[in-house]
């Protein structure tokens, strides 16, 4: 290589160096304001974690401390006092307070609680769902068959934990009418299903025999499909 080629090579390796040295100078904080976005972001989310993570332990200590009462009415104002976060909590403080409505003898109040849950399009459709399920059965003495009917009807086919619950009360619903045949079936159509639980399966076959049908256990889960 001759000096004359050597030279040029350094020429160009010296502008190429400062090349680079002038896009880091001219973008280089693009990297720097990357770097930060994302160290930034991580404590962000972390800091949002431990926000949420001591919202849910306020949230819990306010509630066991509102249970603390041995009296049902006092729990349940105690219960009112409780401040929530979000739709969700509201929900879940919701169910509580009912079911200490419940033992406290306020039904009326009750239902009104849950309906707040139920109607509510803010809080999730599984706690929805649950309500209006609990509802529906508090007034099983002072709702009229045909509504209470509706009721479980729409619930049997959201889908959902609660569809097959939903479909014994409609078997209930359908021996208070007398109507045997389609209690039977209704039955049976849980017993048969993928998704019944052992204990609910137990209890189908104990009000098929007690209504006098014979249950019909082909097709039916086992013990080992339902867990």
């Amino acid at each position: 290589m001759s000096n004359s080629d050597g030279f040029i090579e350094e020429v160009t390796e010296e502008l190429r160096r400062d090349q680079m040295m002038a896009k880091l100078k001219r973008y280089g904080w693009i990297g720097v304001l990357a770097v930060l976005l994302i160290v930034g972001g991580a404590a962000y989310s972390e800091y949002r974690a431990a926000q949420a993570r001591a919202q849910a332990e306020s949230l819990g200590d306010a509630v066991l401390d509102a249970l603390e009462s041995n009296d049902a009415a006092q729990r349940v104002a105690a219960l009112g006092q409780v401040e929530t976060p979000g739709p969700k909590a509201d929900a879940v403080l919701a169910l509580l307070t009912a079911s200490e409505q419940v033992a406290a003898g306020d039904t009326a109040g009750a239902v009104s609680s849950l309906e707040t849950v139920s109607l509510n399009s803010e809080i999730p459709q599984v706690y929805r769902q649950i309500a209006q399920f609990k509802a529906l059965t508090l007034q099983a003495e002072t709702l009229d068959a045909a509504t209470r009917k509706q009721g479980f009807e729409a619930l049997g086919s959201a889908g959902g934990t609660l569809r097959l619950l939903a479909q014994e009360q409609l078997a209930l619903i359908a021996i208070q009418e007398g109507d045997t045949a389609t209690a039977i079936t209704t039955y049976q159509g849980i017993l048969s299903d993928a998704g019944v639980t052992p204990d609910l399966q137990q209890r189908a076959l104990q009000v098929i025999v007690a209504l006098g049908g014979e249950p019909d256990l082909i097709g039916a889960p086992t013990d080992d499909n339902n867990g």
